[in-house]
């Protein structure tokens, strides 16, 4: 997260374009020294926050593509302004993926140690259990992602009855045929990539198209990339509507994908760009929390439940995103699903 300073001079910048750090350090008015208003511009110039333009003294200062990302939005405030009143980006921003998703890192140093602290802890836990005992803390998650999951997408089963579904194929009085087998599409889903955690390295529109297949299965949902336009309810956001574009934003996504090292990144990307980019007509954020996980699974690290998110805080998260390509509100969900389920389930 971006210290006061940071976030003060990344403001005037956003307002006040091509000024020169004589220039801008005279128009904050900070009872700051120049030398550490210039030290914040080297710091936001290297965190490709901000750009710059000539050289020595004819510097000019300006806001980079990558800041949409990471500025600071009040989630509440936001939603305040009913959908039609919101100034959004309405439309697919093409260089979101081809350019500016690649050239940032997505977490902060703070972000990156807190993950990699919350992994050791869970490499260090599962090394004391049994292969009995890892198997039924993993069975355990999967249940509560398969509830979860399900949830968000108006699935009305408690978690109690999901797991009496699926572990004896009970269904539940008062629920939809339609409901049980959501459910069970995602434990079979888990179940495959559980089995076959290989399988989505590399990432392919193939395997995209796979794992959905799965948790769409006998719901009247068609299984291929579209081809014509959708809505998504609460947004004025409108994704891609043309077949041969889905695929080309998918497989920008595929190669950006296996050219990020960092597994937390990889997994992050794909929940958040196979949402945004709404590859099929229905089930895209299933899929997407199922193939993060996969990711996860695929490198031995700890998968996500989701289980304690509330789901209007979770669409929320993604409407911003959607809206304004801006990350940090589903950041804060990865991060705190990811350390709720290394404290609960391991």
């Amino acid at each position: 997260m971006l210290d006061t300073k940071s976030e003060v001079v990344l403001d005037f910048i956003k307002d006040n374009p091509s000024l020169s750090s004589k220039e801008i350090h005279t128009g904050l008015q900070l009872k700051v020294g120049y030398a550490t208003v210039k030290r914040v511009l080297t710091k936001l110039n290297l965190e490709k926050l901000i750009l710059t333009k000539g050289k020595g003294k004819g510097t000019k200062y300006e806001i980079a593509p990558s800041y949409k990302l990471f500025y600071k939005i009040d989630v509440d405030n936001y939603f305040e302004e009913e959908v039609d009143d919101r100034e959004i980006h309405q439309y697919f921003e093409l260089n979101l993926i081809s350019s500016i998703l690649k050239s940032v890192s997505l977490f902060t140093n703070a972000e990156s140690e807190k993950l990699n602290d919350l992994q050791d802890k869970y490499e260090q836990n599962i090394a004391q259990l049994s292969t009995t005992q890892y198997k039924n803390e993993l069975e355990r998650l999967a249940i509560d992602l398969s509830w979860k999951s399900s949830q968000i997408e108006g699935n009305t089963y408690s978690l109690l009855e999901t797991e009496r579904l699926l572990k004896e194929r009970q269904t539940a009085g008062g629920k939809t045929k339609e409901e049980a087998i959501m459910l069970l599409n995602h434990k079979d889903a888990l179940d495959f990539i559980i089995e076959t955690p290989c399988y989505i390295t590399p990432l392919t529109i193939a395997c995209i198209k796979d794992i959905h297949s799965i948790l769409i299965k006998d719901l009247g949902i068609e299984r291929n990339i579209r081809n014509r336009r959708v809505g998504i309810s609460g947004t004025n956001y409108r994704p891609l509507d043309n077949e041969f574009q889905i695929k080309e934003a998918l497989q920008g996504m595929c190669d950006l994908v296996s050219r990020t090292k960092g597994v937390f990144e990889k997994a992050f990307l794909v929940l958040i760009l196979i949402s945004y980019i709404q590859p099929f007509g229905d089930g895209n954020k299933r899929t997407a929390r199922i193939l993060s996980n996969a990711i996860l699974i695929n490198n031995d690290y700890c998968p996500i439940s989701f289980r304690t998110i509330d789901s209007i805080e979770y669409k929320k998260a993604l409407l911003i995103f959607y809206e304004q390509n801006n990350i940090t509100a589903f950041k804060k969900i990865f991060i705190n699903q990811f350390e709720f389920a290394v404290n609960t389930y391991f």
